[in-house]
C-alpha cells in the first residue's frame, strides 16, 4: 500500500494583485486562507510597488499572488510580457516575500460578472472591478494550494 502524502496548507495572509494599464486592483485573505476580500485599487505607475509595498507590510503578507494574463488557449502575449516584468520588479521590492505568479484567464470576466449580479454597473465600478479580479486570483490560488499542498503558480525571479 502506498503512503499518502499529507497535504499542508502554510498559514498567513497573501496579498494578489491585479496588474492593469491604468490601475492595480488589490485583495487579501485571512490568515488562514480562507476568504479572499478587496483591499483597494492603486493607480498603475510609478509608486504603484512602493504603495503595493506598504500594503504587504501593513498586512504581513507571507506572499504576493501576481495574476499573469494568458489567452485561452495558454499562450502568453505582451500584455503577461508586462506583468511578468513588473512582477520580477516588485519580488526585487519585496524580498524576502515571495513573488508567485498565477493564471488569471478569466477572471476580469468573472469578477465583472459577479458585479453586474449585484445591481452595479460596469463603468461605475471599474475601480471595484480591479479588486474584484484580486479577490478571484487570491481565493483561486488559495484553492489550489489547500487541494495540492503546495503554493500555486511559478516562484518569481527578482529583477532589479
Amino acid at each position: 500500500m502506498e503512503a499518502q502524502e499529507e497535504k499542508v496548507f502554510r498559514r498567513g495572509r497573501r496579498i494578489a494583485v491585479d496588474v492593469g494599464d491604468a490601475r492595480i486592483g488589490v485583495a487579501s485573505c485571512d490568515p488562514d486562507g480562507l476568504i479572499a476580500t478587496p483591499v483597494e485599487t492603486v493607480p498603475a505607475g510609478g509608486r504603484s510597488q512602493a504603495r503595493l509595498k506598504a500594503i504587504a507590510e501593513e498586512y504581513e503578507a507571507i506572499e504576493v499572488v501576481v495574476g499573469l494574463p494568458r489567452s485561452m488557449s495558454g499562450k502568453e502575449g505582451p500584455a503577461a510580457a508586462k506583468v511578468r516584468e513588473y512582477a520580477g520588479r516588485l519580488a526585487m521590492l519585496l524580498y524576502p516575500v515571495p513573488v508567485r505568479l498565477v493564471d488569471e484567464r478569466m477572471t476580469t470576466v468573472t469578477a465583472a460578472q459577479g458585479l453586474r449580479a449585484s445591481g452595479r454597473n460596469a463603468k461605475k465600478g471599474r475601480s471595484v472591478i480591479d479588486q474584484a479580479a484580486a479577490v478571484v486570483i487570491l481565493q483561486n490560488a488559495l484553492e489550489t494550494e489547500r487541494v495540492s499542498g503546495r503554493p500555486p503558480g511559478e516562484s518569481v525571479v527578482p529583477v532589479g
